[in-house]
C-alpha cells in the first residue's frame, strides 16, 4: 500500500457504486472530493447524502466540469475515452485513473486478477469461494463482487482480493499490478466502445504490464500475445489438449509436469466449456496455496451464479429447465448449447449485437430440436436458421415458455440462452432471467 493519493484534490466521475466508494476512500485519506454525475434522482440523492456526510462535495445534473485546480480524476468504467468530461480532463492536464487503480494502490493483501471476454464472474466466485474454503481469507472485487475501494475500507486485512477486470477499467489503470493474472479467453466484444479488435486486445493484455518474475500469468492455449507480454513474467498455458501446462479432459483436470490429476466428474465444470476455466482456476488456486484436496472439494461444492447456465429444475416429465439469460452474445449461446444435456429446445432473441448468425447453424443441427424466438431480432434469427432447425416466432418470453411447456418431451432440455441484449423487453438480463424462472415454476410446477 502507498499513500500516492493521500490529501489530493480530486474529481470523481459517476455516482455508481464504484464512484461512491472511490470518493469515500479518498475522503478517508484526507482528500477534498467533488463527485459528479450527469443524472439526478432519488437513488443518486442517497449517494449524495452519504458522500456529503463523509465530507465531500456533490454536483449532479451538470454538463461541464467545475473550475479550479485538481490533482486527479477518478472515472467510473461507464465513461468512455471520448466522453466530454474525460476530454476536458485531458485538456486541463488532470490525470485520469480508474476506481480499480485507486483501490489497488491502497490494497495491502495479494491480488488475483481475472479478465476475458466471457465467464469471468463465475471463475472469480469459484476462486474466492475455494480460497475461503482453504482458510485463506478472500473476497471477490472489481467488476464482479464489490468495488476494490470498498474492500480496502471494509476488509483491509484479507489475504486475497480476487478481482474481475474489464477492458473499460484498464483504460485508466497504469500501475495495476496483480500477483496472479489470468486472461480466460478472448473473443470480439465491446467494439462499440473500443476503436477496433487490436485496441480491445491491447487493453486485455495491459493487465499484465506491471508484473515481474515473481508473479505468474496464465493464458489460453493458442492465443498469441503479439509482444504484449513482459517476457520476464512466467506464463502458463491452459486448454483441453495435453501439451498445455494445465489441461481439461472429460471428468478431470491434469497438470502436464507434476502428475497432478483432479476428479471433477459430475460437477458444474465437467464439460468442454467450463472444464477449460476449471483448468485455469486450478493453476491459480494451487499457486495461491490451496491444497489439491480442498481444490477438489471446491469444485464439488461450487454453486454457479444466477442466470449463467443455471438449472432451475427437472419437471415431472423429466424435462430439465435451464436459465442462461446472461448469454448476451451468440458466442455465449454457443457455449451454453455445448454445456447442457441434449436435445435442446432453445428460447432465443432480443437485441442482437452481432451480424454473423450463420456460424451457429452446424451447432444448432447437432444440439437443438426447435428454436422459440422472441424479441426484436426474432425475424433475423428465423431467416438465418430456419433452413437448419425448426424455428417459430413467439414474440415474448411468456408465449415462448407456454409453447415449449406443451411441446417439450422427456429428457429434453429447455434452455433460455438468448444470445442478445435484453433491452427491447427488459431492463437487464437479470430481469429477463427472473421472469423466465417465474414462468417456468408456474408451468412446470417446480
Amino acid at each position: 500500500m502507498n499513500g500516492k493519493y493521500d490529501r489530493v484534490r480530486a474529481l470523481v466521475l459517476g455516482a455508481s457504486i464504484s464512484g461512491e466508494w472511490a470518493a469515500r476512500l479518498l475522503l478517508a485519506r484526507g482528500g477534498r472530493i467533488t463527485l459528479l454525475d450527469e443524472s439526478e434522482g432519488t437513488k443518486l440523492a442517497e449517494v449524495a447524502e452519504r458522500v456529503r456526510t463523509a465530507g465531500g462535495d456533490v454536483l449532479f445534473g451538470k454538463r461541464a466540469l467545475p473550475e479550479g485546480d485538481y490533482d486527479i480524476c477518478v472515472a467510473s468504467p461507464a465513461f468512455a475515452l471520448n466522453h466530454i468530461w474525460i476530454r476536458a480532463c485531458q485538456e486541463r492536464n488532470i490525470p485520469v485513473i480508474s476506481e480499480l487503480e485507486l483501490g489497488a494502490c491502497y490494497w495491502r493483501g495479494k491480488m488475483i486478477a481475472i479478465t476475458g471476454s466471457k465467464g469471468k464472474s463465475s471463475l472469480v466466485k469459484f476462486c474466492s469461494d475455494t480460497l475461503n474454503l482453504a482458510g485463506l481469507s478472500a473476497s471477490p472485487a472489481g467488476n464482479y463482487g464489490i468495488p476494490l475501494c470498498q474492500l480496502v475500507m471494509e476488509n483491509p486485512s484479507l489475504a486475497w482480493a480476487v478481482v474481475e477486470v474489464s477492458s473499460f477499467q484498464m483504460e485508466h489503470s497504469p500501475t495495476f499490478h496483480p500477483q496472479i493474472a489470468l486472461l480466460l479467453n478472448f473473443q470480439p466484444d465491446h467494439l462499440d466502445r473500443h476503436a477496433d479488435l487490436e485496441e480491445y486486445k491491447g487493453l486485455k493484455f495491459r493487465m499484465f504490464a506491471n508484473m515481474n518474475g515473481d508473479d505468474i500469468a496464465l493464458l489460453p492455449a493458442g492465443l498469441e500475445d503479439e509482444g504484449l507480454m513482459n517476457v520476464q513474467v512466467p506464463c502458463l498455458r491452459f486448454g483441453d489438449e495435453k501439451g498445455n501446462d494445465w489441461c481439461y479432459e472429460p471428468g478431470a483436470i491434469a497438470h502436464r509436469q507434476d502428475a497432478i490429476r483432479m476428479d471433477i466428474q459430475g460437477t458444474w465444470f465437467d464439460n468442454e466449456i467450463l472444464g477449460i476455466a476449471a483448468a485455469a482456476g486450478s493453476a491459480i488456486l494451487l499457486r495461491a496455496g490451496v491444497s489439491k484436496d480442498v481444490l477438489v472439494q471446491g469444485f464439488k461444492s461450487f454453486k454457479p451464479l444466477s442466470h449463467r447456465v443455471q438449472a432451475i429444475g427437472t419437471d415431472s416429465k423429466g424435462v430439465m429447465w435451464v436459465d442462461d439469460s446472461k448469454a448476451t452474445s451468440l458466442t455465449a449461446m454457443a457455449a451454453a448449447l455445448k454445456m447442457v444435456k441434449k436435445p435442446v429446445r432453445l428460447i432465443a432473441g432480443g437485441v442482437l449485437k452481432e451480424k454473423d448468425l450463420k456460424f451457429l447453424k452446424d451447432l444448432l443441427t447437432q444440439t437443438t430440436k426447435k428454436v422459440y424466438l422472441i424479441g426484436q431480432c426474432a425475424g433475423e434469427m428465423e431467416d438465418a436458421w430456419a433452413s437448419t432447425v425448426p424455428c417459430e416466432i413467439y414474440g415474448t418470453i411468456d408465449r415462448a415458455v407456454a409453447a415449449v411447456a406443451q411441446e417439450a418431451q422427456s429428457y429434453e432440455t429447455v434452455l433460455l440462452s438468448p444470445g442478445t441484449a435484453s433491452f427491447d423487453q427488459f431492463s437487464s438480463y437479470r430481469e429477463r432471467g427472473e421472469r423466465f424462472t417465474q414462468l417456468v415454476r408456474a408451468v412446470a410446477n417446480l
